[in-house]
Formats: C-alpha cells, sequence, structure tokens
C-alpha cells in the first residue's frame, strides 16, 4: 500500500510511520508533506497514492484549503486534535476520522475498512471476459470459429475436440478444464467430465435410471451425454434461467 502522510508536526509523523509499518506489510510511504502549498504542489503534478494520512490544521492553514484547490481522488484519513471537523471530513474523501493521539486500534480499524472498501471497488471494476472464438489447427493451418458458432466440446481419449452448430468437427489445444471457466456459464454447462454443451445444442432432455437425465446434443450421430444426479439440479437451473 502507498501512502502519502501530510502532517506538519515531526513526532506525529514519525509515530503515524511507525504503527503503519508495525500493523502493515508492505507499507511504502511515498512522501511527507507538511503545508498547504507543498500539498496542493505535489497533487496538481498529477502524482498518486492509495490513502492520504492528512491533519487538518497544518502551518500555513487547513487542509481543506488544499482540497478547495486542487481535485483528490484517493481516500483520505483525517488524523487530529479535534473532533468538530469530522462532518466536514466526511463530505470530502475522508474514509477515516482520527483523533490524536492516534490510538493503534482505530488506525487499524480504520486501514482494514480502507482495504475492504478498496477490494469492493476492484471487484466492481473487474470485466469478465470471456472466450469469443476457439482456435484449431488444421495441418498447417488455423482456423477460428466464433464462441456463437460452437454446438460443444468434448475429450476422448485425451484429446479435446469442438463441434461447431454446423457438424465441423476440429481437434484444440485446450482441456475441458482449461475451457469451462473461459465460457460464459449462461451459454455453457459442463455436462459432464467428458463435455461441455452450448445451450443451442441440446436437442432433448429425457429422465434417466437412478434420477439421472439423458442429454442428446445436436449436430451428432446419437451423441448423448448422462447427467450424473447431483448435477441434475443446477444443470435444470442453468436451462431455466
Amino acid at each position: 500500500m502507498k501512502i502519502l502522510i501530510v502532517e506538519d508536526e515531526l513526532l506525529a509523523q514519525e509515530e503515524l510511520i511507525r504503527l503503519l509499518k508495525k500493523n502493515f506489510s508492505g507499507v511504502e510511504i511515498i512522501g511527507t508533506l507538511v503545508s498547504v502549498e507543498e500539498s496542493v504542489a505535489w497533487f496538481a503534478a498529477g502524482n498518486t497514492a492509495d490513502v492520504v494520512f492528512m491533519d487538518i490544521h497544518l502551518s500555513d492553514g487547513s487542509c481543506f484549503d488544499i482540497l478547495d484547490r486542487v481535485k483528490v481522488d484517493i481516500p483520505i484519513i483525517y488524523t487530529t486534535a479535534y473532533d468538530e471537523y469530522a462532518i466536514e471530513a466526511f463530505r470530502t474523501s475522508g474514509v477515516g476520522y482520527l483523533l490524536k493521539p492516534v490510538s493503534e486500534s482505530e488506525l487499524v480499524s480504520s486501514v482494514n475498512k480502507l482495504n475492504t472498501l478498496l477490494n469492493l471497488r476492484n471487484k466492481s471494476n473487474d470485466t469478465v471476459r470471456y472466450k469469443s472464438r476457439v482456435m484449431a489447427r488444421i495441418g498447417d493451418s488455423i482456423v477460428f470459429t466464433d464462441i456463437n458458432d460452437v454446438a460443444y466440446f468434448y475429450s476422448e481419449d485425451g484429446v479435446t475436440f469442438m463441434v461447431s452448430r454446423s457438424g465441423k468437427r476440429h481437434i484444440i489445444e485446450h482441456t475441458l478444464e482449461s475451457l469451462e471457466c473461459k465460457l460464459d456459464p449462461s451459454c455453457f454447462f459442463r455436462l459432464s467430465r467428458g463435455c461441455i454443451s452450448s445451450v443451442w445444442a441440446i436437442s432433448s432432455v429425457s429422465r434417466y435410471f437412478n434420477s439421472r437425465l439423458k442429454v442428446c446434443l445436436t449436430p451428432g450421430n446419437d451423441f448423448c451425454i448422462i447427467i450424473s444426479r447431483v448435477r441434475v439440479n443446477a444443470f435444470l437451473e442453468w436451462l431455466d434461467r
């Protein structure tokens, strides 16, 4: 975690750094600033950090003067000897408000809260990208099949095959295990250890012995799969999406 400290009291700086390094591994203090002017220049230059620990009262003004003059998108944990600025602090980018002398437990709690927020933000920003096409080799040539043209994948004797909706069959250099996590789960389902099917390849579903299901796929010459009892509910839920 990259941390910027805006604090004009040397002892407060040193204590904050000590507590951070004591409680969190991988902490990198990327700067210690002591004034409004210095801080405005730092942010205006495009510098960034994961979090700023910011004292409210600085040698040449208030930290809110910084926020009035330059845009700060970095989460801020405020440190101050006064409690009357809490509302104003949380109207800005505040994610924590620590009263001096800073309590170790409250510091840890504020940083943990920040980590939770950052993790949630990262997850929400993650875009899942599923395969849009599948590559196969035919002799010295390489062919691509659009994922929407794939009927199903199956493995046989250690070889993985792709069958297109037009009935063409190609050997591909993927295992079913590696493919499963790369395919859109709204379109593809792992019917068995040996087969992953698209929803549009399913031609019929019927009950089978011992509470299992028999699924026939198209195209193919009576290519059918028996779905185990433990996967029946998940399969039916997938079909009913």
